[in-house]
């Protein structure tokens, strides 16, 4: 079936499409892969990659977790968590406290990336006052 013809069909979208809509370049994208993080739904007969919806939704969580320094295991850990969450598989109790967690660690990296561009933010004022 011709990649075209599968995705309009089943509602899956080549690994371009993926680039375009989430902004992550092709190599991020097969890096995220090859690490695990989101495994293509499908793949067409020629061989090309096919991406559901719930894929292009994990790749729109690791793109905002990247930023604020989480680590492979931990982006791996939440989206596990959140499919899990999705599922109701689980003791639900316990998955929605580690999910606290990582909303803790998220605003502590936020306050952490504020304080830096305060910093940041102050140094160029410097810099400004001493132009003519």
């Amino acid at each position: 079936m011709p990649p075209a013809t599968a995705a309009a069909g089943g509602g899956l979208v080549q690994i371009g499409q993926v680039a375009e809509r989430t902004g992550l370049s092709l190599r991020t994208i097969r890096f995220y892969e090859e690490n695990g993080l989101v495994v293509p739904t499908a793949r067409t007969e020629g061989g090309f990659r096919l991406y559901s919806e719930a894929d292009v939704a994990r790749f729109e969580v690791i793109k905002r977790m990247k930023p604020l320094g989480f680590s492979l295991e931990e982006m791996q850990e939440l989206l596990t968590l959140l499919a899990d969450l999705e599922r109701a598989t689980g003791d639900r109790e316990r998955l929605l406290d580690r999910l606290r967690m990582f909303h803790e660690a998220a605003t502590a990296r936020v306050t952490a990336l504020r304080e830096q561009l305060a910093v940041a933010e102050d140094f160029a004022g410097d810099l400004a006052r001493r132009l003519p």
